[in-house]
């Protein structure tokens, strides 16, 4: 997953929550994903790009660290 913004991300079914861990050290948690989102994100060729125009447009988020 080489990505020059997301170091990593990670997804809670149970919560629908997708975590995102960037390259600059901060995390932050998306609320109500839809597991299909998370499947997508995944098989995106930018996840980046994907981010910025699939989930921060479309879910709330906090800011963990």
């Amino acid at each position: 997953m080489p990505s020059s913004v997301i170091t990593s991300f990670k997804y809670n079914p149970g919560r629908q929550t997708l975590q995102v861990i960037f390259v600059s050290g901060s995390v932050y948690d998306y609320k109500n994903v839809p597991e299909d989102v998370y499947r997508q994100m995944v098989a995106a060729a930018s996840k980046g790009a994907f981010l910025n125009r699939e989930v921060k447009t479309r879910f709330r988020f906090k800011k963990i660290k």
